[in-house]
């Protein structure tokens, strides 16, 4: 070990993305000493690769369908799909062309201070970065997060493939593409190729696609995608992979040689734990996750935000995690960390929005379990909705107690709709009330009264 002598500051956070940046902005703003180290981009997945130039796509892909549905509903409509303008906006307004400096600068200005590099734990509150040596008098807190995972795949590593990075930064929409996975990323980003003219097929391992989803959701995804010329299959495993001239081809289980021009892998996640100096502070060098407190401690002096925690690959809840990890740091009171009313949104067109337990989940866990679900078509503002309204609303209900516990929003802005849902399930809403309150007519959320009804009629 170098006998460099260490720089001393209050915190150091070790990882830059939505968690990370949002602890340090936070602390320094509170007048702590703070270093950040990034190696990448500061903002991390999100702004580049993740939320949102992959929304900026979905949202083109989502006119383009709608414009498609003109016919029968308001007159007649030609659509020349054109990828360029999408290509643009995400280079230009979402990314910088995948360049950090406003990041940085937003985080210099608060106060903190910016290290380009790889940071490693080198003890308790000892991190190190290159040369430097940085002591953390009030502790350390992780937040690497995730990047793409690459399967195991014969012949994968010899092939040219997209992960999500790699598809945010075409250019032009190819000519066919094979997915590769059948969750929220291979099927937002498979409808929206498909939108903009590619043949697509969608390979997945599991008996149905968005498989921690309700099986209602993925049935009315999996009927719209089909609908929309996109080769689903499912229960399908990827055995082999080749170069096939300009192509590539993709040998499955069950015999079947599918090609396409381009490959695009999302089949998960991988932490970024490995070679961060875990041992040092005497946790596991080889683990997945970082378990954490309701506080966000994962050790004595030290935090973790994020993805890497294991509470959900999701912005929001990383933002949420530094919020509670920023108040335990500087000694405030402030709500643990509480995921019962976890929420999330696939944007896919329905986009299926999902709070809380599933049905399976709350069955496993010995509730007195009641569902109820409608369809978005049956109800008024469906029906007006016309093409595009497919979907529906499931209720989860402890009986018991009376209250949600879960609930699923398919369907046109069904991640809008969640709102309320999410808000029943967080404050446990009794039942009795969601019965007597008002709904907007004639609204998307209104649906929920179907529930309720399709609920009661299963008591």
């Amino acid at each position: 070990m170098s006998d460099q002598r260490p720089q001393e500051v209050d915190v150091v956070v070790i990882g830059l993305g939505p968690g990370g940046e949002e602890v340090a902005t936070r602390l320094a703003e509170a007048g702590l000493s703070v270093v950040g180290i990034e190696q990448h981009l500061v903002g991390g997945e999100c702004p580049y690769y993740g939320c949102v130039p992959s929304k900026m796509m979905v949202r083109a892909a989502d006119l383009l369908a709608e414009a498609r549905r003109v016919e029968g509903m308001a007159g007649h409509a030609t659509v020349t799909p054109d990828f360029a303008p999408v290509a643009r906006r995400i280079r230009k307004e979402a990314t910088d062309d995948w360049n950090d400096r406003v990041a940085v600068e937003r985080l210099e200005k608060h106060g903190a201070r910016f290290v380009r590099g790889r940071g490693v734990l080198d003890g308790p509150s000892r991190v190190r970065v290159g040369d430097a040596l940085f002591l953390a008098r009030r502790g350390v807190v992780i937040a690497t997060g995730t990047s793409p995972a690459t399967p195991s795949i014969p012949g994968l590593s010899d092939v040219p493939y997209w992960t999500n990075r790699d598809a945010v930064k075409a250019e032009t929409a190819p000519g066919s593409l094979i997915v590769l996975g059948g969750g929220a990323v291979g099927l937002e980003m498979a409808q929206a190729f498909a939108r903009f003219g590619s043949g697509v097929t969608v390979i997945e391992s599991l008996d149905r696609v968005l498989a921690a989803e309700e099986p209602e959701a993925s049935a009315v995804v999996t009927t719209v995608l089909r609908a929309e010329g996109i080769d689903v299959r499912v229960g399908r495993t990827a055995a082999r992979v080749e170069a096939a001239g300009d192509s590539v081809a993709v040998h499955t289980d069950d015999g079947a040689v599918l090609r396409a021009e381009r490959l695009l892998v999302a089949t998960g996640r991988r932490p970024g734990l490995a070679g961060i100096g875990l041992a040092t502070v005497g946790l596991d060098d080889a683990a997945h996750v970082l378990r954490t407190d309701e506080r966000m401690r994962a050790g004595e002096g030290l935090w973790a935000v994020g993805d890497i925690t294991g509470a959900g690959l999701f912005t929001h809840v990383a933002f949420y995690q530094a919020h509670v990890a920023v108040a335990d740091i500087l000694g405030r009171d402030g709500p643990p960390a509480d995921y019962r009313a976890l929420a999330w949104v696939t944007f896919t067109d329905p986009e299926v929005g999902r709070v809380g337990m599933s049905e399976a989940q709350a069955r496993s866990a010995g509730l007195e379990v009641r569902t109820g679900a409608a369809e978005v078509r049956q109800a008024s503002r469906g029906r007006i909705h016309g093409p595009g309204n497919a979907g529906l609303i499931k209720l989860v209900e402890d009986a018991g107690r009376g209250v949600l516990v879960g609930a699923t929003s398919v369907g046109p802005w069904g991640g809008e709709v969640l709102a309320m849902l999410t808000l029943a399930v967080h404050a446990a809403v009794p039942m009795r009330m969601l019965r007597t309150m008002h709904y907007a007519f004639p609204t998307f959320h209104r649906g929920m009264l179907d529930a309720l009804a399709a609920l009661d009629a299963a008591a």
